[in-house]
């Protein structure tokens, strides 16, 4: 066992959570952005990490700005929250909790962490982000009271002040001081349970991302993430991948808010359903388990009025957008919708990466934690720029919809690499990032856009597979 930090405590399971008195810290149209430092601590062996925000607290109900303060408790619902994500984590055998010790978060951890027998960590730098004079508000106080700062905290929060600090700034520090010790500690898979702002802080430091991220990476109440930790052979910093975001209760097609603003237009990436990858021929149709996931996806997608579906060029992809728009447009007489739906679908040749990718790679690539290194340099740029223009199009098919539909939703399906590099592409990132996701077959990933499609995409979710039911991924696959 390592020794751990002061601000850090270990407890039994069946010991009072105790929080101690702890002095705050005080620290004094497209462009591809910078990355930063990603974690550099070494490893020996792969490290599963799973995040998961604390379910709904009174504040949280009542709208009113939380941050670090500790007045708040879970509500039913937030323990509902709970219970359901100890059910999608109970068979994963976590060698260690970390937890903030704020009373909404450790109550969500003790629920998940049921009568497991391992330890429970503490950490006072998973608390929630400092807000300092704005704690406790509730918004519409924070815009009435603070006016132009609060304007500030809304739209530019990376570069935003109050009392003498940058929160954020301060909150992304703290988070590379927490994965010191999460990574330190001496286990192969991990849950951490903490907080909104922290855990996308968390997220966004562990594969190098600044604070321009914050609020891209959506983070509901009881939200699951996983990240993977691998070794490289060299012995350097650990290869990481977000193997997927915000796994929540409910289904991510079910409403809410996208950072505070609710989103008026959204694209949802659906991965293709399986087929058979390893047959000599590059385009092969579905198998019975890809028709299997094309109908439980396009059942999930009930949910949404879809306005438009984009597809690639391939069998696979081809089928799974039929079989999206045969069940949307019989929404009437499955009593999901009294207005018929008619939804416009389209090939796009930019989607296609299947001929771009060597035959020898076909089956590791996107499926190993080092599938693009096993790509030559012209063969990831071409896949690069090939979905460059995929975005741009599809950003602009987006903005030129009806604004009286502003609520529907555009589907594209295409291979688990294609939509890897649609991700990137959203977040301004560089083809050396396409190895930090993972999609599987079957999945779906949502992106909003609170601001209308020509400004920035925020993540609400990746890789989503608990729509398929028994055919579901688990968040707990091993490593």
């Amino acid at each position: 066992m390592i020794s751990l930090p002061p601000h850090i405590t270990a407890i039994s399971p069946n010991r009072s959570l105790l929080l101690y008195p702890i002095n705050r810290p005080v620290y004094t149209r497209r462009h591809h952005v910078q990355r930063k430092e990603k974690t550099t601590m070494a490893l020996s062996s792969p490290k599963r990490v799973v995040l998961v925000r604390h379910g709904q607290s009174t504040w949280n109900e009542e709208g009113r700005i939380q941050g670090s303060s500790d007045f708040s408790v879970l509500t039913n619902k937030g323990e509902s929250q709970a219970d359901i994500s100890r059910q999608m984590l109970l068979h994963d055998s976590f060698d260690v909790c970390f937890t903030s010790p704020l009373k909404r978060s450790k109550k969500t951890a003790e629920i998940i962490w049921g009568r497991r027998e391992a330890e429970m960590i503490f950490d006072y730098d998973l608390r929630e982000i400092d807000l300092y004079s704005f704690q406790g508000l509730l918004k519409k106080e924070g815009k009435s009271k603070f006016g132009e700062a609060f304007r500030h905290w809304q739209e530019v929060p990376a570069n935003f002040v109050i009392d003498g600090h940058y929160p954020v700034r301060e909150l992304w520090s703290r988070a590379r001081s927490c994965w010191n010790g999460v990574l330190a500690h001496e286990s192969k898979s991990v849950l951490v349970v903490a907080h909104n702002a922290v855990n996308q802080a968390l997220i966004s430091t562990a594969i190098g991302l600044g604070t321009e991220y914050f609020r891209r990476l959506l983070q509901s109440n009881c939200g699951v993430s996983v990240l993977d930790f691998t070794p490289r052979a060299e012995r350097g910093s650990p290869h990481v991948c977000l193997n997927r975001l915000n796994q929540t209760p409910s289904s991510p097609l079910a409403g809410g808010s996208s950072g505070g603003r609710e989103a008026s237009k959204q694209i949802i990436l659906v991965c293709h359903g399986q087929s058979d990858n390893e047959a000599s021929s590059n385009d092969q149709p579905m198998n019975m388990l890809g028709v299997i996931q094309s109908q439980k996806t396009a059942e999930l997608l009930l949910d949404r009025r879809v306005s438009s579906i984009v597809c690639s060029s391939t069998t696979a992809s081809i089928e799974t957008a039929g079989v999206i728009s045969r069940v949307q447009e019989a929404a009437g007489c499955l009593g999901v919708d009294s207005v018929p739906r008619y939804v416009n679908t389209k090939q796009m040749n930019e989607l296609d990466v299947e001929d771009i990718i060597p035959k020898s790679n076909k089956v590791v690539a996107s499926n190993q934690p080092d599938w693009l290194s096993q790509l030559d340099e012209e063969t990831v740029s071409t896949l690069w720029n090939r979905s460059g223009k995929a975005w741009e199009s599809l950003i602009d098919e987006l903005s030129d919809e009806d604004k009286s539909n502003s609520g529907d939703a555009m589907v594209v399906v295409g291979s688990p690499m294609a939509n890897i590099s649609l991700i990137a592409q959203c977040l301004n990132l560089d083809k050396k990032c396409l190895e930090l996701f993972h999609l599987d077959a079957g999945s779906i990933s949502v992106i909003d856009f609170p601001d209308g499609p020509n400004q920035r995409g925020v993540i609400r979710c990746t890789n989503y597979t608990a729509h398929l039911g028994r055919w579901s991924v688990p968040i707990t696959t091993p490593v």
